[in-house]
């Protein structure tokens, strides 16, 4: 199994562990600590020695960020970890705040008492948010302390040692474009700048550009390593050498120098000295890394990743690999449905739907001669009322079993070497409550409305956002969570800067992968959310109209359980793009399907509405 159901929050702990924090702010000259959830490389899933927030508060969620002062300590989290914040920590110990509407930075600037010292670690937090705390301790005649080690880490004695999963090489017929093409063009975006070098702190973008993989964090495939190209002479990749083989190390040789991550402060500093002009990205670069190249004597000048663009758009490869990629998903989670249709009421739990999953897809790639390499996260098997946790994550003292009237939410993915999936259907346990039906046919029109949207060059996801929510919005619902994310190619599931939301303002590119997910959650006793990944492309011509648009093509071919719709409340429009979509799944999975019995019930859950 990829997927652990081992209980990891341990709020048990975080009253001893807040007070021993505590108990070194004098001799710090601190009133306060931020512990965010990442890690020195900025990613959303970060390696077990990085969980920190974790560790201290109980708290697993994937985005999140701990404030402990003298007399408080608070968890902000979004909406999509509401509840399970509630249920992960000490409520005694820890409150829980607003991520969104109040995070850290507005917090102290309301809240935070008059010349309060806030500490942090300068390896933890990148520049653009460390301006937003220092303009909000101004406010309130506080400052920022920049500590030389987290405190963290000296009170964490048994603190997991630092990952080397091994490297291997992202094949051109995957990639669709040689690692030196992509160099190159990085390298004279630098010159072109006037810049001596740019920073890539991101690990995907690392990985994108050198056309590497790795195994270094749970579901995400790429290696931790940074990497400096300069305008002119040899990138410089530091990448640990006990995560390269003779094949890998050779292959890096031909594009950079690999050098060990103990080296990238000095080789940094090399390129600064001297008023070296050394491009980083403000959101992604510690600022640890921004205040090495101001005393080496250069200036860090901020600009965008260079592949942050690029790796979003995907080329005709990429984007054909991931389309082969979903058809094959489809087809695993074709022969779990049909499983999962067979299983009687209270028979089975949460877990067993878990590991039936992963064996379904092992099955089919096995079959396929396409191996699944790891599932893309922790997949979200909810029933009844933990559907309704957003980023629920079963464990062994959590599961419980799929009963009768039961809504059972399951939104799962997969790595495979030519694409990363990622889908969520909630199906009925036998028979439902109507008003259940009526929530899922709602959602259900919002994915429609995203999958059938047509829109002009230069729409951003925030735009198009309240096509999704709009049938929840007439009903009275709505969701706490966004419509849908970037997906990378055979990276990260979450990929930006593409995304579908209300604070969602770069601008949809052809070629750009997304989620298409509204939802709907009644806590305590239900969820729902339905989810399809598509790409952007050019939007056939209409006769009579006068300028290009674009569109979206699925990715995702998998049957929605239709005997949860509610065909009164859609449109003739609506119910003639499902049962299109449904005849498409039926085509294009019948032939990867053996199993005469799972072929006959594909065809009996994409019949036609009407």
């Amino acid at each position: 199994m990829f997927q652990s159901f081992e209980v990891k929050s341990a709020p048990q702990f975080g009253r001893d562990r807040v007070t021993a924090l505590r108990a070194g702010f004098s001799d710090l000259g601190i009133d306060g600590f931020l512990v965010p959830r990442a890690d020195e490389y900025q990613g959303e899933y970060v390696p077990a020695c990085a969980e920190r927030l974790s560790w201290l508060t109980g708290f697993t969620g994937s985005a999140g960020i701990a404030l402990v002062t003298r007399r408080e300590a608070i968890v902000f989290v979004d909406g999509r970890y509401v509840t399970q914040l509630a249920e992960q920590v000490d409520g005694s110990v820890f409150a829980g705040g607003d991520l969104v509407n109040e995070p850290p930075h507005v917090w102290l600037a309301r809240h935070g008492a008059k010349g309060f010292r806030l500490g942090i670690d300068p390896w933890l937090h990148a520049g653009a948010e460390v301006r937003r705390l220092e303009k909000a301790l101004a406010e309130i005649g506080g400052s920022l302390v920049l500590l030389d080690a987290n405190p963290l880490d000296a009170l964490w004695a048994d603190r997991p040692a630092e990952p080397l999963g091994a490297v291997s090489i992202q094949k051109q017929e995957f990639s669709g474009r040689l690692a030196n093409e992509k160099i190159a063009e990085v390298a004279a975006q630098v010159k072109e700048k006037g810049a001596t070098a740019v920073l890539v702190a991101d690990p995907s973008s690392v990985a994108w550009i050198f056309n590497i993989r790795g195994d270094d964090v749970p579901h995400t495939p790429h290696p931790l390593s940074r990497a400096i190209i300069p305008a002119e002479g040899r990138p410089e990749i530091f990448l640990d050498r006990m995560k390269t083989g003779i094949e890998q190390a050779a292959y890096l040789a031909q594009l950079a120098v690999q050098r060990p991550p103990s080296e990238f402060l000095e080789r940094l500093s090399a390129f600064a000295k001297d008023g070296g002009r050394i491009i980083v990205d403000p959101d992604l670069t510690p600022l640890a890394v921004t205040r090495a190249i101001a005393a080496a004597g250069g200036e860090a000048v901020e600009g965008s990743d260079p592949a942050k663009l690029p790796r979003a758009c995907k080329n005709p490869q990429e984007l054909e690999g991931s389309a082969k990629a979903h058809l094959q998903d489809g087809a695993a989670m074709v022969e779990y449905l049909y499983w999962l249709d067979r299983q009687a009421p209270g028979t089975i739990t949460e877990i067993d739907a878990v590991e039936a999953l992963e064996a379904a897809r092992t099955r089919v790639g096995q079959n396929l001669q396409n191996p699944l390499k790891d599932i893309s996260f922790d997949t979200i098997s909810g029933a009844g009322e933990h559907g309704a946790v957003i980023h629920y994550r079963v464990t062994t003292e959590t599961n419980r079993k799929l009963e009768a009237g039961d809504l059972f939410l399951i939104d799962s993915g997969a790595q495979y070497v030519n694409g990363t999936t990622d889908i969520t259907r909630t199906v009925a346990v036998g028979a439902v409550p109507e008003d259940r039906k009526r929530f899922f046919t709602l959602v259900l029109k919002g994915m429609i409305a995203i999958s059938t949207a047509r829109f002009p060059k230069g729409t951003r996801g925030c735009d198009l956002d309240p096509l999704a929510r709009i049938a929840l919005w007439k009903s009275g619902a709505d969701y706490a969570h966004g419509t849908g994310h970037g997906v990378g190619s055979y990276l990260s599931v979450h990929e930006g800067p593409q995304r579908i939301s209300r604070l969602a303002t770069q601008e949809l590119l052809p070629g750009m992968i997304l989620s298409n997910e509204p939802g709907y959650y009644r806590p305590g006793s239900f969820g729902i959310r339905i989810e399809n990944l598509i790409y952007v492309k050019a939007a056939e011509e209409i006769e009579g109209g006068d300028q290009p648009m674009l569109s979206f093509e699925t990715l995702t071919w998998c049957p929605i359980d239709r005997r949860l719709v509610m065909a009164s409340l859609m449109t003739g429009e609506e119910l003639a793009w499902l049962d299109a979509y449904h005849a498409a799944v039926r085509e294009k999975l019948l032939p990867l399907i053996e199993d005469a019995a799972v072929k006959d019930w594909l065809v009996k859950a994409t019949e036609a509405i009407a």
